[in-house]
């Protein structure tokens, strides 16, 4: 083991920044939920890079932002919390926007820890801009802080990617592996079914759905007599009577489509045939109220 890195990194950057993606394919599975809506992540998701020379595992932080309810200051508190936890930190800036007031926040937010951890910046999306551009956002990246290394990926074509793995196992420490050979995250099951719904009920819906929906596995277990069949049973949270009606759709197509959706994800994470039973509950203000939060996993 002579040599031999292992230690933990994490991505930050603005909502809707790449950061899910990259992580799901420096891992090489999925293991954190994307979605062009913006908050999607809600959850710190460890993805875990196995390789012969060292173990990176990734953390997958929700996107830092000006908070507006309780459930905003949370996700922020643990965005903090696990920069203070971490041996590198990539902050990811979009190829396809311009570097904003937001980025700026962010920055300030990394000089405060860049001295006793490394910040790479990291341009994502590049697969969506002419390269002129991409030249011009590194220009831009490097006029905000004093990074590490500067690189630009693309989570989708592969581009760099694996630079970029270079680079963050570069700045481990030496010690032995964390994880067994194989894990790829150390979420419960239960929670990644969980994200995979809200994924699915994420798709397609009104801007101001993402905040107000969560999901809760209430029972999962392997049908009675049967070994290649596992029941699920979850229920989706709204605030408001019209989120539920937005999210069941015109005669329940679309509550019927996410379940289509999330159950071959389960399925495929599993590795069995699912029975999901999907309900739509409402749960009055939760992103406001500690009880309701505390109960639905925050």
């Amino acid at each position: 083991m002579d040599g031999y890195r292992s230690g933990f990194a994490c991505f930050v950057g603005r909502p809707n920044a790449g950061k899910s993606t990259l992580t799901n394919a420096l891992v090489g599975t999925k293991v954190a939920i994307t979605s062009s809506k913006p908050q999607t992540t809600r959850h710190t998701i460890r993805g875990i890079v196995h390789r012969e020379d060292g173990q990176l595992i990734l953390i997958d932080t929700p996107g830092l932002h000006r908070p507006r309810t309780l459930l905003g200051q949370r996700l922020n508190d643990l965005v903090h919390e696990t920069w203070s936890e971490v041996d590198v930190v990539g902050f990811c800036v979009p190829a396809d926007q311009k570097v904003g007031p937001g980025d700026k926040f962010i920055a300030a937010e990394l000089q405060k820890i860049a001295k006793k951890t490394p910040v790479i910046g990291i341009i994502t999306k590049t697969d969506l801009v002419p390269q002129q551009q991409v030249a011009e956002q590194l220009l831009a990246l490097q006029n905000i802080m004093e990074f590490a290394e500067i690189v630009p990926v693309s989570a989708v074509d592969g581009y760099q990617v694996d630079t970029l793995e270079e680079l963050l196992l570069d700045r481990l420490p030496e010690g032995p592996p964390l994880y067994p050979d194989g894990d790829l995250t150390d979420e419960p099951e239960m929670t990644l079914i969980a994200e995979l719904i809200r994924e699915a009920a994420l798709e397609g819906v009104h801007d101001e759905l993402p905040h107000s929906i969560a999901v809760l596995v209430e029972e999962m277990a392997p049908r009675e007599g049967r070994d290649d069949l596992i029941d699920v049973h979850a229920n989706l949270y709204v605030e408001r009577t019209s989120q539920k009606a937005i999210i069941l759709g015109h005669r329940g197509e679309r509550l019927k489509q996410v379940g289509i959706t999330s159950r071959k994800q389960i399925e495929a994470l599993l590795g069995s045939k699912v029975f999901l039973d999907l309900h739509i509950k409402i749960a009055k203000d939760w992103q406001r109220d500690p009880k309701q939060l505390r109960r639905l996993g925050f």
